[in-house]
This record gives C-alpha cells, structure tokens and sequence, in this order.
C-alpha cells in the first residue's frame, strides 16, 4: 500500500528509557524502550507512515513523531493527565482532520489511553501490555499493509 493511500494511525506511549540528547530528536527517535523501537522499525524510511504514528509524552503531550523533543523525566501523574487530556484530544482531532484513519492502535497503558478518551475511528485497538504483545502489533500493522 503507497504511504499516501495509508489508513491506520498508531499512538505508542513515552517511556523512562530515552536516549540522552541535549539537542532535539525526533520524538519517535528518543524512546529507546517500551514498543518504540518495534514502530519505529516498522515505518523506518516510510515519511508517509512516520505522518501516521503519534506519541503520547507525559511531558509534551500528544505530538507527532517527528516534533523535536529532548530528553526529559515526567512521570504520567493523575494531576499530568488531566491536564492533558483537553489539548491531547484536540491534536487528536486536528491529525485526523489531516489523516483520516478507519482504525487506530494505541500502545499505551490505561492511564496514557484515559488521557486520549474514545478515540474517533470506526475501530480501535488498545493493547496495554504490548511487550507480551508483539504479534498482535504486527497482526494490526500486516492488516494495513505496513511495512
């Protein structure tokens, strides 16, 4: 499937393994733990893919793949996430204005996937505990024809 004709949009949530950076990265290229690196992977060298997968950071919010970022520590307090639970909807809403999608898959634990609420897409995937999960992240992937 051409990346322009891609359906499918993955949020992964942040984590504590970052690599150490006083320069800005990528934010897709900051994580170093979790199932970053597994996404990553699976849209290396696609631009239209990377366009397609948010990160939700206990710090920035929801941000694309792409927005620089450098390294950080915030945990994902209660206090954290009800603050950013309005804007990270918003961002939510205005990418999908950009990128409609039919499907969605969150990599994220419950308190990350609460921040986003119901996501609006036909169907979504929540899978919560993705390090035990990797074939059914790239069952979802495969069914969308990613790389």
């Amino acid at each position: 499937m051409a990346a322009e004709s891609a359906t499918g949009l993955v949020i992964v949530a942040c984590c504590k393994e970052k690599c150490v950076t006083s320069a800005p990265v990528p934010a897709l290229d900051l994580y170093e733990g979790w199932v970053v690196p597994l996404v990553r992977d699976r849209v290396a060298g696609a631009h239209g893919l990377r366009s397609r997968v948010l990160v939700l950071s206990a710090l920035y919010g929801l941000i694309t793949a792409d927005t620089p970022v450098t390294t950080y520590e915030q945990p994902m307090t209660g206090e954290r996430a009800r603050a950013l639970a309005g804007p990270a909807r918003r961002v939510l809403s205005r990418h999908l204005g950009r990128f409609p999608s039919s499907e969605a898959l969150l990599l994220m634990e419950r308190p990350y996937a609460d921040v986003l609420g119901p996501v609006p897409v036909t169907k979504t995937h929540l899978i919560t505990d993705p390090i035990d999960r990797h074939a059914d992240i790239h069952a979802v992937l495969n069914s969308w024809s990613w790389p």
